[in-house]
């Protein structure tokens, strides 16, 4: 594969399914490659571009459009796509590649050092792109991982998702988190330092943890941690960097101080109404449902990670309200954005979770059109990144998801996905011979 440097440990995974194709050898020294014939769902219309060509050059999409409309430079490789539907990559907005949840695979990483996190989200991140998600926004990491694995997927040495870091999140005294909190950021002075910290470090978000969450075996759900000067300061010095600010909130008080404040976006939302939704929508603030993380594809995965029954009763008891949320935000016209909390690659329900979460926004209301914007080129342009990402047109990377039937018509189609590039690399591809 041109450009992809992959250390040993992770390649014997991809060469079972790459390095026989004649895509995959042919790409390695063309500089332009052409797919032809297939159709292209342009998620800005909702429409879909029948037998179209797509020019790649380097990494990015140079011409797009009909078939007979676009002229193939000598030499470019020409890859058939006839009867493939192609569809931008998917963006999801929350997951942690260092995840650990209670149960016993807290257990089994009580011990972890900051070396095997580091190689266990490496591996979450390249399943997740194999999955289809080739870009994530990491809101709360330990030890800075994602910040170092996004520069590592940069420098070829691991692949994976283009990563958008929070760094480190805001957490009071006894604040959210997967473990009690005893020496927490409190009070402006040291919320600043903090914030000041993660930029250093090169996030280009910070999270608040303003509420608990379904984790947390201590406190409640309804609670608001942080104070509205502690956020304020917190948005004062992020946005003074050109970061944005997103909270881990659970309900509706909270939310209102966190946009008194000035947050940007809004994860979870369990307990959100229409007074929540009301108010973010005249602050043009964005809703990241995670709806997956209360609903029955999650339960089953928290059986399987030997999740306590606490954890499982806490879920189970916010699943119906937070359902009735994301149906409000989708009646309201909230702005939404596909993230899952769990890894994009996840099983669930039959599928993966970047995918299953953006089904369950059809099941809530949304047209599949909408869903797809929601999980393309809505996140992009709340990272601010819908000149490079998001949809698939000239001068944006080659993002690309082939599948075999039109996620436009169903939104199920999104589990034909047969092939997965990222900058014109092809990743994935199940139809190798």
């Amino acid at each position: 594969m041109r450009g992809i440097n992959l250390r040993h440990g992770l390649m014997s995974a991809l060469i079972a399914t790459m390095s026989t194709t004649a895509f995959s050898a042919a790409s390695h020294a063309a500089e332009l490659i052409a797919l032809v014939g297939g159709n292209v769902i342009d998620v800005e219309s909702g429409k879909t571009i029948k037998n179209a060509t797509v020019l790649i050059e380097d990494e990015r999409i140079s011409q797009i459009g009909a078939r007979n409309d676009v002229s193939i430079p000598d030499g470019a490789e020409v890859v058939e796509m006839t009867g493939k539907y192609l569809a931008p990559g998917l963006i999801n907005m929350h997951t942690h590649f260092t995840l650990v949840l209670p149960g016993t695979q807290a257990m089994a990483l009580q011990h972890e050092t900051e070396a095997e996190m580091a190689y266990r989200a490496a591996e979450n991140a390249r399943k997740s792109l194999l999955a289809g998600t080739t870009t994530v926004r990491t809101p709360g990491e330990d030890k800075h991982v994602s910040l170092a694995l996004n520069k590592a997927i940069k420098m070829g040495y691991e692949i994976g998702p283009r990563i958008f870091s929070a760094g480190i999140p805001v957490t009071p005294t006894g604040g959210h988190s997967g473990d009690l909190v005893l020496n927490g950021v409190d009070g402006p002075t040291e919320v600043a330092k903090h914030v000041r910290r993660q930029i250093l470090a090169g996030a280009t978000w910070i999270k608040l943890m303003s509420t608990r969450g379904l984790a947390d075996p201590h406190g409640a759900i309804a609670s608001s941690d942080l104070t509205v000067e502690e956020m304020t300061k917190a948005v004062e010095i992020a946005h003074g960097h050109g970061a944005k600010v997103t909270a881990h909130c659970s309900n509706k008080t909270a939310a209102l101080q966190a946009l008194e404040a000035g947050v940007d976006s809004f994860e979870h939302g369990y307990f959100f109404d229409e007074e929540t939704y009301r108010a973010m929508k005249k602050a043009d603030a964005w809703y990241i449902p995670t709806i997956v993380v209360s609903q029955k594809g999650a339960m089953e995965f928290f059986e399987k990670i030997g999740s306590p029954q606490w954890y499982l009763d806490r879920a189970a008891q916010v699943g119906e309200q937070h359902w009735k949320s994301l149906q409000t935000a989708i009646k309201m016209g909230v702005n939404i954005a596909m993230g899952s909390d769990q890894f994009p690659y996840e099983p669930n329900e039959g599928t993966v979770a970047s995918i299953r979460e953006t089904e369950l926004y059809v099941e809530a209301g949304m047209t599949p059109a909408q869903a797809l914007r929601t999980a393309t080129l809505n996140p992009a342009r709340l990272l601010g990144a819908d000149k490079d990402v998001g949809s698939l047109k000239a001068g944006k990377y080659a993002d690309i998801l082939v599948l075999t039937e039109n996620p436009l018509e169903d939104i199920r189609a999104l589990r034909t996905l047969g092939m997965v590039l990222k900058g014109g690399e092809v990743v994935r591809n199940d139809w190798a011979q």
